[in-house]
C-alpha cells in the first residue's frame, strides 16, 4: 500500500488528467445524443450533431479572421441560438467570451470593449445602433463586427457588416477545438457594476464553469433530457451556466428573444419545458398573467429564482399554478448561484405562509462549493440565531479568478481567504442563510444590479441639483426600482419629470429613477447623507 502514501513515482499524464472544461459536455453530446434536439428557437431546430458542427464552424471562422488563444470575443445578443453557440464556439478557438448586457448605454459598452480589449464583436441586428454608437466612443480600436440577424423575429440583416450565417457556412467544419491546457485558464469575462460607476471585469475559469454544471444537476435533481428555457440573460453570469450544462444531460435549450408570460406559458405547453431560472419578476409575471396569455400544462415545472428574495405571497400563488420554486443565491463573481434553499422534509407540515417564508431563504452551499457562511467585521462566525447580522463569505471552486486589471479590488474581495460578497445576512440555527440587507446600497431591479453611486453621479450633473441620494423603492413588478432624493441649489427649480428625463438620456432605462422626491437631505454632523432615514421615507411613500 506504499504507493498510496508515496506518489513520487507517479505523474499526471494524458490518460489520467484532463483539464476540466464545460466544452467537454458538447463534444460528448455530439457522440452520445447526436439526434437529440439541442436548441429550439421558432423554426430553428438543431440536433446535437448540428449544434456541435455550428460551434465548430464558429471557432474556425474566428481563428480564420485572426482570433488567437487568450483574445477576447464579445457579444451583444439576446437569448438566441447564436449566443448559445458563442458559449462553446468562442472558447473552442481558445478565446475568452465577453457577453455584454444589451440594456447598457453606449458609454458603458464602449468602456467594456476598451477595458476588455475585444477583438471581435458578434452583434444581433437589433443592437447594431448600440454597437456602432459604442464603437464611435471608444478610446481604442473598434473590434471587428459580425452581424447576427434574426430574420424570423423581424430583424433581417442590415448588410452593413459581414453576416454570421454566411461566414458560418464557409467555415471549416473540421476545425480542431483548442481545449485548455490548464483548467484555470480564462473562459469568460463578465462585467458587473458593483458599487462604483465603472463596471469591474469578472474573470471566469474553465474549472469553475465545469463544476457549476455538475453541482447544478445535483441541486436541481435533474435527469436526462430536460427541456430548459433560457430566461436568465446569457449576458448575466453566462445565464447561470445553464447553457453549458444542457449538453451534459442531452437537454433541449429553448431560446426566446423577448421574455413575456405568454412566451413562457407557450414554451411550457408546446415544448414541454421542465426547468427554467429567473428573477422574482418572472414569477410575478406568471402569477399576474392575463387569462389569454396562460396555457394549460400537466407537469410540474422546476424553477430556480434569484436576484432578490421573492415575496412569500408570490411563492404561495405560483406553486398553485404548477411551478416548484427553489430560492438560490449568488453573484457575478461566483458564476451565478452558489447557495440553494434545499427543502427539508420537516417543513412539509408547515402552514402555507410559513412554508413560503422558509422558501424565501437563500439557504446552504451547493455541492460544488466548499463553505458559505456569515461572518462579522473581524471575520469571525456570527451566532447562528437568525438575528445576528454579518457578511456572506464564500469559498469554493465556483469563485472567479479575480477582477481584470484591478489587483487592488481583487485583493480586497479575497481578504482573509474568503470572497467577500458585500451582502448582509443572518444565519439560522440550521445553517440556512437569509439576506437581511444589501451592502453598499446596491439596488436590484428585475435581477439587474444598479449602482446608486452611478445614478447619483448623473443627477448631480444637472445644473439645479445640489445633492442627490438614491435608494431602493419596493416595486411589485421589478422587485426594486431606484428612487431619488434631491436637494436643489438655492433658488434653482427642476421638476420630477425633467430630472427623470435628464437621467434617462444618460443611463440605461432600468437604471433611471422612477421617482424623485425633493427636499433637504438628512445628514450626519460630518455631512454624510443618512440613507437609512431615506429608506424610512420610501417605506412611507
Amino acid at each position: 500500500m506504499g504507493w498510496m502514501t508515496d506518489e513520487s513515482g507517479l505523474e499526471k499524464c494524458a490518460a489520467n488528467f484532463v483539464p476540466l472544461t464545460p466544452l467537454s459536455h458538447l463534444a460528448r453530446a455530439a457522440e452520445v445524443f447526436p439526434n437529440q434536439t439541442a436548441v429550439i428557437h421558432g423554426d430553428h431546430r438543431v440536433t446535437y450533431a448540428q449544434y456541435y458542427d455550428r460551434c465548430t464552424r464558429l471557432a474556425a471562422l474566428l481563428a480564420e479572421i485572426g482570433v488567437t488563444p487568450g483574445d477576447v470575443v464579445a457579444t451583444l445578443i439576446p437569448n438566441l441560438p447564436a449566443q448559445a453557440e458563442a458559449h462553446f464556439g468562442v472558447p473552442a478557438c481558445g478565446a475568452v467570451l465577453n457577453t455584454i448586457n444589451i440594456r447598457l448605454d453606449p458609454d458603458t459598452v464602449a468602456y467594456i470593449l476598451d477595458h476588455g480589449g475585444a477583438k471581435v464583436l458578434l452583434v444581433d441586428t437589433e443592437f447594431l445602433p448600440l454597437a456602432e454608437d459604442a464603437c464611435a466612443r471608444m478610446e481604442g480600436t473598434c473590434p471587428a463586427i459580425i452581424e447576427v440577424p434574426d430574420a424570423p423575429a423581424g430583424f433581417p440583416a442590415s448588410g452593413r457588416h459581414p453576416q454570421y450565417e454566411e461566414l458560418l457556412a464557409e467555415a471549416n467544419p473540421n476545425f480542431r477545438w483548442i481545449m485548455p491546457d490548464d483548467e484555470w485558464e480564462s473562459l469568460a469575462l463578465n462585467y458587473t457594476s458593483g458599487t462604483t460607476g465603472r463596471p469591474k471585469g469578472v474573470v471566469y475559469h474553465h474549472r469553475g464553469a465545469y463544476l457549476m454544471t455538475m453541482g447544478t444537476v445535483i441541486s436541481w435533481q435533474m435527469v436526462l433530457r430536460p427541456v430548459f428555457m433560457q430566461i436568465v440573460p446569457l449576458f448575466h453570469c453566462n445565464g447561470w451556466n445553464h447553457t453549458w450544462m444542457m449538453p451534459l444531460l442531452g437537454g433541449t435549450l429553448v431560446c426566446c428573444r423577448d421574455i413575456t408570460a405568454a412566451a413562457i406559458y407557450d414554451a411550457i405547453a408546446d415544448h414541454g419545458v421542465t426547468h427554467f431560472g429567473g428573477a422574482p419578476i418572472v414569477l410575478n409575471m406568471l402569477v399576474n398573467a392575463d387569462a389569454e396569455d396562460r396555457r394549460a400544462f400537466d407537469h410540474r415545472v422546476e424553477v430556480f429564482t434569484a436576484g432578490a428574495p421573492p415575496a412569500p405571497a408570490t411563492l404561495s400563488k405560483i406553486e398553485k399554478l404548477g411551478f416548484n420554486v427553489t430560492q438560490v443565491y449568488g453573484l457575478t463573481e461566483t458564476f451565478g448561484h452558489v447557495t440553494e434553499c434545499l427543502w427539508q422534509g420537516a417543513w412539509d407540515g408547515l402552514p402555507e405562509p410559513d412554508r413560503a417564508g422558509v422558501k424565501a431563504r437563500q439557504g446552504v452551499a451547493m455541492p460544488m462549493m466548499e463553505e458559505i457562511t456569515v461572518m462579522d467585521a473581524e471575520m469571525a462566525q456570527t451566532p447562528r440565531d437568525g438575528t445576528a447580522q454579518g457578511e456572506i463569505m464564500i469559498r469554493g471552486n465556483a469563485v472567479m479568478k479575480g477582477y481584470l486589471k484591478n489587483p487592488e479590488a481583487t485583493a480586497e474581495a479575497f481578504a482573509g481567504g474568503y470572497f467577500h460578497s458585500g451582502d448582509i445576512a443572518v444565519q439560522h440555527p440550521d445553517g440556512y442563510i437569509q439576506i437581511a440587507d444589501r451592502a453598499k446600497d446596491i439596488i436590484i431591479s428585475g435581477g439587474e444590479n444598479i449602482s446608486s453611486v452611478e445614478v447619483e453621479g448623473v443627477l448631480m450633473g444637472h445644473g439645479a441639483v445640489n445633492l442627490a441620494a438614491v435608494v431602493a423603492q419596493p416595486d411589485e413588478k421589478w422587485g426594486e426600482v431606484p428612487c431619488a432624493f434631491v436637494e436643489l441649489k438655492p433658488g434653482a427649480e427642476a421638476s420630477e419629470e425633467a430630472l427623470i428625463a435628464f437621467a434617462r438620456a444618460r443611463l440605461a432605462g432600468f437604471k433611471t429613477p422612477k421617482r424623485v422626491v425633493f427636499g433637504e437631505l438628512p445628514k450626519t454632523s460630518t455631512g454624510k447623507i443618512q440613507k437609512f432615514e431615506l429608506r424610512k421615507q420610501v417605506a412611507a411613500l
